[in-house]
């Protein structure tokens, strides 16, 4: 028996992470671009620190730029998850 395919049609989605967390620092989705973006994507990566908080890279980048040594939710000492 031979098939043969008239028609197709996809839908794709993306997620940055399993969950639907947001940014603890803007509270966007992270499907969502941070402030700074107007386009989500590669452009836009999520930061992951060692203390399992998530952030957008420009939203923890900001954050650390202001002086500010701490992970905003649990007050650790921030340190990048490099893994």
């Amino acid at each position: 028996m031979k098939i043969e395919v008239k028609d197709w049609h996809t839908v794709a989605k993306w997620k940055w992470l399993k969950s639907e967390d947001s940014c603890g620092i803007c509270q966007m989705p992270f499907e969502m671009a941070c402030p700074k973006c107007t386009i989500p994507g590669d452009d836009c990566p999520v930061a992951l620190g060692k203390c399992s908080h998530a952030f957008h890279i420009h939203c923890i980048m900001k954050w650390l730029e202001n002086g500010r040594t701490e992970c905003p939710l649990c007050r650790q000492p921030f340190e990048f998850d490099n893994n």
